[in-house]
């Protein structure tokens, strides 16, 4: 963890504090989640590697354009990278709709409906978790643009890394329909959608420790069943 003085500005406010506090007084389990995570990641990815080339060929027989797809994401303490996924729409697709899904959404590939819907799309972000961007557990990460709408205390969710999963995924799982008919996403996204997600990621960080990431995790793995 930085000093607090560290921290960027915007965060250095009275609603982050209290979360700041909590994570100070858990440095190891953040220390046990980091080694987890490195370890699993590798011995994953090395698993994981003969399907994720199967996956890649697929990809490239279903429809024209790259294998990965590569967006800009922030992460701890605003710092931005590039999160890795398989590609599940058509080249493009930010060009031609909005930065969030919705449900039934034209843009989206027919294998990328079937790793979508298995979370299999999400697979390469092991790189990112091997790099230290990401983390198996945590708030999961959002473009620039919907940071930039944070409230004070949103920025609690960037005192940790990034996650592939986290209790908001868990419960908002099927996003996509919530947004769905909505005539401005972008709008509809951070007014009502965020809100509701961060409230279930400041509880995460208010309930942090190595044996919850482990119960999200299973719970993670029972909602894609």
């Amino acid at each position: 963890m930085k000093k607090w003085e560290k921290l960027p500005r915007e965060f250095q406010n009275e609603e982050v504090r209290p979360y700041y506090d909590i994570l100070s007084r858990r440095t190891g389990s953040l220390v046990v989640k980091r080694c987890f995570d490195f370890l699993a990641a590798l011995i994953m990815l090395v698993i994981c590697l003969p399907f994720m080339l199967i996956i890649a060929v697929w990809i490239k027989c279903d429809s024209r354009g790259k294998v990965f797809f590569l967006q800009k994401r922030v992460t701890k303490y605003g710092r931005t990278f590039n999160i890795f996924k398989f590609r599940t729409m058509v080249s493009d697709a930010e060009k031609k709709g909005t930065q969030v899904t919705v449900k039934n959404d034209s843009r989206i590939t027919g294998a990328g409906k079937f790793l979508r819907k298995c979370r299999l799309d999400e697979l390469p972000q092991l790189i990112n978790v091997l790099k230290g961007d990401m983390t198996f557990v945590g708030t999961r990460p959002e473009v620039t643009k919907y940071v930039e709408r944070y409230t004070p205390e949103m920025y609690a969710t960037l005192l940790m890394p990034a996650g592939i999963t986290s209790l908001a995924s868990i419960k908002f799982k099927d996003e996509e329909k919530l947004l769905d008919g909505a005539e401005n996403t972008d709008d509809v996204y951070v007014n009502t959608v965020l809100p509701q997600k961060m409230k279930y990621n400041l509880e995460y960080i208010s309930k942090f420790s190595f044996f919850y990431d482990i119960k999200l995790m299973f719970m993670t793995f029972l909602a894609v069943i």
